[in-house]
C-alpha cells in the first residue's frame, strides 16, 4: 500500500477515518507485514513459566509461538512451527518438556530452539548441519517487571524505548500495590474467545474511550464492584471519584486514560465485610504514599501500548492482547494480575470478581463485544464504505510541556485514538523508526 493510499484512508489531522480498515482482506495482510513484524508485542508473564522446561503456547499477530525457560532458566521465544514442513511442534496451551518434536515427521528440538534429532538422520540427512535448522527465535525479547515483550525486528529500538513516556502508566499495572517496582504475577489460565470484530477495535476502546460509557449503565445500576457489600456504586468502587481524569498519547501510538488523585485526598474505605481483605489494601495505600509520597496520587486506569497490547491498571486488573485472526475477527485474550504476595483471601475476592466483570460470561464485557461486532458489520457494506468514520471529539484541544510526558488532554477526547491511527499509518507505509519514534502529531500541533 503506498503512502498516498494510506493518506485517503487515515486522516488524523481531520479526524476522519476509513470503515475499510476494518474489513478488507488485503488491508489486514498487510498490517501483519507491516507492523506484526516489526512492533513490540506481549507475549505472556513470567509467572506463566515459572520453572525451567515451563512453556506456553502464546501468539504474535498471526503467527503461534512458544514460550518457554530453558534448562538455565532464560525465557525464550520461538516460532511454533517445524523447519522440516512447518507444523506446530508444540500442540498443548501450557506445561513442562525438555524437548518439542514435531507430531508430523519427529523432527525434535531441545529448550534453547536447536534442532537436536530427527528419524534415520545418518541414512537420509548425511553430513547435515542441525544448527542451521533451528526453530526460528524472535530478535529480540524483554522481561519488563514480570511481562514479556518481544519483537521480530533486529532493528527495533530497546523496549523501554519503544515505550517512552507510556513506561510510567503501564507500571501502575505491574508494580505492587504497595508502590514496590514489579510483585505481581498471573492467575492460573487465561481467558480467550473469539469475536467478529477487528482487532484494532478494542485496541482503541481502551485507548480511553469513556465516551460509551452508556453501554455499561445496566452494569452501573447492578453495584457488583470488588466490595459491592458496602454498597458501593457502578461495577467499580468510587475510588477515582473525586479524580482529575487524564488522557495522554504518545509518540509511538500509546494511549492511555489515568487519574490524578487530589493532594488532600483520603484512603477509600472498602472491603469492610472481609477484615483481612481491609486490612491489606490499607497497609498498600499508606505504604504506596510512603514510598512514593506525591506520585503516589497517580492511578491507572486503561491504556493501549500499539498496536494489539491493552491493560485495565486497577479494578480489574489485567493485561488484554487483542491477536488478530482475520480483518472480522479477533481472539481476545485477557491475563489477570495480582500481588505475587498478597494473601489468600484477596487474591480469591479478586478471582471472582474479575469473572463476573471480564471474558465472554462478564457482565462488562458482553457490552463491549456487542459494540465491536456492530462496529466491524457496520464497515462492510458498500453504502457505508463511502462515509468515514468521525474522530472529530475534543479536536485539538490538547496540552505539551505540563508535569506529565505526552500529548495531555483533561476532558474526553478522540485524540489517543486519532494518534493511534497516525502511527498505523506510519507502520503501513514503511515509515523507518525515526519517525515512527518522532512526536509531530498534527492534531497537537495546531493546539498549540
Amino acid at each position: 500500500m503506498c503512502a498516498e493510499t494510506v493518506g485517503k484512508l487515515v486522516d488524523p489531522e481531520n479526524g476522519l477515518i476509513d470503515r475499510s480498515i476494518f474489513t478488507k482482506r488485503d488491508i489486514f495482510e498487510q498490517e501483519q507485514e507491516t507492523i506484526f513484524t516489526r512492533a513490540w508485542l506481549f507475549i505472556g508473564h513470567e509467572s506463566q513459566i515459572p520453572e525451567p522446561g515451563d512453556f506456553i503456547s502464546t501468539r504474535m499477530g498471526t503467527e503461534p509461538v512458544i514460550l518457554c525457560r530453558d534448562r538455565e532458566g532464560k525465557v525464550r521465544a520461538y516460532l511454533n512451527s517445524c523447519r522440516h514442513r512447518g507444523m506446530k511442534v508444540c500442540l498443548y496451551d501450557e506445561g513442562n518438556t525438555n524437548v518439542f518434536t514435531c507430531p508430523y515427521h519427529a523432527w525434535s528440538f531441545g529448550l534453547d530452539g536447536s534442532l537436536v534429532g530427527l528419524p534415520q538422520q545418518e541414512k537420509l540427512y548425511p553430513g547435515m548441519d542441525k544448527s542451521a535448522w533451528s526453530l526460528i527465535e524472535v530478535a529480540q525479547l524483554e522481561n519488563y517487571k514480570g511481562s514479556i515483550w518481544a519483537t521480530w525486528d533486529k532493528d527495533a529500538p530497546p523496549f523501554l524505548s519503544y515505550l517512552g513516556g507510556a513506561k510510567e502508566h503501564l507500571d501502575l499495572t505491574l508494580d505492587h500495590r504497595d508502590g514496590s517496582p514489579g510483585g505481581s504475577e498471573a492467575f492460573v489460565g487465561v481467558h480467550k474467545w473469539v469475536v467478529p470484530c477487528n482487532w484494532k477495535l478494542p485496541s482503541e476502546n481502551f485507548l480511553g474511550d469513556t465516551y460509551h460509557n452508556i453501554s455499561h449503565r445496566s452494569v452501573d445500576l447492578v453495584g457488583i464492584g470488588p466490595s459491592a457489600a458496602q454498597g458501593t456504586k457502578g461495577r467499580r468502587d468510587a475510588e477515582l471519584d473525586d479524580a482529575q481524569h487524564v488522557w495522554i498519547s504518545f509518540p509511538g501510538g500509546h494511549g492511555v486514560h489515568s487519574a490524578m488523585k487530589p493532594a488532600d485526598a483520603e484512603y477509600h474505605e472498602a472491603f469492610q465485610d472481609n477484615p483481612i481483605v481491609a486490612d491489606y489494601y490499607r497497609h498498600c495505600y499508606e505504604e504506596r504514599k510512603r514510598q512514593l509520597g506525591d506520585k503516589s496520587r497517580l492511578l491507572p486506569f486503561v491504556g493501549t501500548i500499539f498496536p494489539n497490547t491493552s491493560y485495565h491498571g486497577g479494578q480489574p486488573r489485567a493485561l488484554c492482547v487483542w491477536h488478530p485472526h482475520g480483518p472480522e475477527e479477533t481472539e481476545i485474550w485477557r491475563i489477570f494480575l495480582v500481588d505475587a504476595n498478597a494473601p489468600k483471601e484477596v487474591k480469591e475476592l479478586l478471582r471472582r470478581y474479575y469473572m463476573r466483570y471480564s471474558g465472554p460470561a462478564g457482565m462488562t464485557e458482553q457490552d463491549d463485544m456487542e459494540n465491536w461486532n456492530y462496529a466491524t458489520a457496520g464497515a462492510r457494506g458498500p453504502i457505508a464504505r463511502r462515509h468515514p468514520f468521525n474522530y472529530q471529539q475534543s479536536i485539538g484541544k490538547v496540552e505539551t510541556g505540563a508535569a506529565m510526558a505526552g500529548r495531555v488532554a483533561t476532558q474526553v477526547t478522540e485524540e489517543n485514538a486519532r494518534q493511534y491511527y497516525r502511527h498505523w499509518g506510519l507502520y503501513m507505509e514503511g515509515a523507518d523508526w525515526g519517525r515512527l519514534l518522532q512526536d509531530n502529531t498534527p492534531s497537537a500541533e495546531a493546539a498549540e
